[in-house]
């Protein structure tokens, strides 16, 4: 029997869907201000956007970036570059968001799942490699949470297939891998600037490259194809309007400034949470070796359901009840091929079209494909986290993990 902890049963954590949690301010109004005053509203003809993008490309040394209306437009534009013909096979991770995954079929194409390591849930060379197959038109490689997947076997895979590889670095800002940001090791990248990200303009999107010919193809997506700047324009090709408006620009440049303080704050956030958790029988933490940076967007907890009675959604219910912390556990309820769109195949009216253009492997779900899948969502506890925790916060999870995990195992008299 341990001495019952005494900690305040709430404390207000700094939430990422407010002020409380994000680092806008005085600069972002000037800019604003700025934008309304000259009335110039549109990126086309002002400047915020287009400076943003120059200071991006410098910030991670590509030579192209484009801002988007938000992330899943700035996926989209990278598949759309990649131009692949109807029934073309995109190569993904079971678990991520479904921004990511539509826009692979209004190209056309076939998002074909692989497995991941249960520990990470990141991709691998390993469970890639798995499902690669003639039509494979593109790898898309999500690090998860802010940490890196081990892009080195990766690229050695993707390279040794002549297969382009998309960096999806929504949750990435500022993550490293061997010395290299994320976003700098694939042909074309992505970043998100919604909302809860590192930085935000509450929706928006980022794509970069050092490949010419993605950038030039990316840029005309992004305007409806039409050719600015050309001797003779036209809309070459099938495309929507993806751009950036100047007042999310103007919120995105002054962001920029601030993205340093904000992913080194959650590096060193998280640093104190580890040291604080560490050695509970049962709860994994985050656990990367020196080629890694991993730069926060969540914490995340592995929790033994073996060791912790009631697994990662025990230990959710009693942080919820007890002390006012909402975390998710499981972080998605089940992997994205169990959702409808691809388990009923709904898509363009009732033609079930890209579909009907796909191998059967392609589409084969079946459970014990993705053992690491459903180990490492059964397992996952994620936290919420942001920029603006003190220490008081950090001291106030870790003592509310401890003490509920106690509970959890009737150490703690009710």
């Amino acid at each position: 029997m341990i001495e019952k902890l005494t900690l305040p049963r709430q404390i207000s954590l700094p939430s990422d869907q407010d002020a409380t949690g994000r680092t806008l301010g005085d600069e972002e109004i000037r800019f604003l201000a700025d934008v309304i005053e000259k009335g110039v509203l549109t990126s086309t003809k002002g400047n915020y956007v287009k400076e943003f993008e120059r200071q991006f490309a410098a910030r991670l040394g590509v030579q192209h970036a484009y801002c988007a209306s938000h992330g899943t437009a700035a996926l989209h534009v990278a598949y759309a570059a990649i131009d692949p013909e109807p029934g073309d096979e995109f190569v993904t991770t079971s678990i991520t968001d479904m921004g990511a995954l539509t826009p692979i079929l209004y190209q056309g194409a076939i998002p074909v799942f692989c497995d991941v390591d249960p520990r990470t849930l990141n991709v691998t060379a390993e469970t890639i490699e798995r499902v690669l197959s003639p039509r494979t038109k593109a790898i898309i490689v999500t690090h998860l949470f802010g940490q890196p997947c081990d892009m080195g076997p990766i690229m050695e895979l993707a390279r040794s297939r002549n297969i382009p590889v998309i960096e999806d670095c929504a949750q990435a800002f500022g993550a490293r891998y061997r010395g290299q940001l994320v976003g700098t090791m694939g042909d074309i990248a992505c970043f998100s600037l919604q909302q809860g990200k590192h930085i935000t303009t509450g929706e928006g999107g980022v794509v970069v490259t050092n490949r010419d010919d993605l950038a030039r193809r990316s840029y005309l997506y992004i305007n409806k194809a039409w050719g600015y700047g050309d001797p003779k324009p036209d809309h070459y090709f099938l495309a929507l309007n993806y751009r950036m408006n100047e007042i999310s620009g103007a919120v995105a440049l002054a962001q920029l400034g601030k993205l340093d303080f904000s992913v080194n704050a959650r590096i060193e956030a998280a640093k104190q949470l580890t040291a604080a958790l560490s050695g509970i029988p049962g709860l994994g933490l985050p656990e990367f070796g020196s080629d890694y940076v991993h730069s926060y967007w969540k914490y995340c907890l592995t929790v033994d359901g073996d060791r912790i009675p009631g697994g990662a959604v025990g230990l959710a219910k009693e942080l919820k009840e007890q002390f006012g912390i909402f975390s998710a556990p499981r972080y998605i309820q089940k992997p994205a091929f169990r959702c409808q769109i691809f388990a009923d195949q709904v898509t363009f009216g009732k033609s079930r079209f890209p579909f009907t253009l796909a191998r059967p492997e392609a589409v084969d779900y079946s459970e014990g494909l993705f053992s690491g899948t459903f180990k490492g969502l059964n397992d996952v506890l994620v936290l919420p986290w942001n920029e603006n925790y003190a220490q008081q916060h950090v001291d106030f999870i870790a003592e509310a993990v401890k003490e509920s995990i106690s509970k959890l195992k009737g150490d703690v008299d009710g």
